[in-house]
């Protein structure tokens, strides 16, 4: 279907970057944001926050990065093997 909007000059000069940067023509990148603006509308209403629960302690510890996965994998084998009986 073919229509008019009417687009902010610094919005439409950034779709049309992000476009030509993602190899996508205007049209799609305008549709994709639409798509996505409307779809979180329609997300159900009833989500709630999750509580985690808290365990005692005072945080990480010592030399544990949560960013390095093999580093953490490394402690928690570590971890298993020490407290495995």
């Amino acid at each position: 279907m073919r229509t008019t909007i009417r687009l902010n000059d610094e919005l439409l000069t950034e779709a049309k970057k992000v476009a030509a940067g993602a190899g996508k023509t205007l049209t799609a990148v305008i549709e994709d944001s639409l798509r996505e603006t409307l779809g979180r509308r329609r997300r159900p209403s009833g989500l709630r926050r999750v509580r985690l629960p808290a365990f005692k302690g005072t945080g990480l510890r010592p030399g544990i990065d949560l960013d390095d996965s093999a580093s953490l994998l490394d402690r928690m084998e570590e971890w298993d093997a020490a407290h495995r009986r």
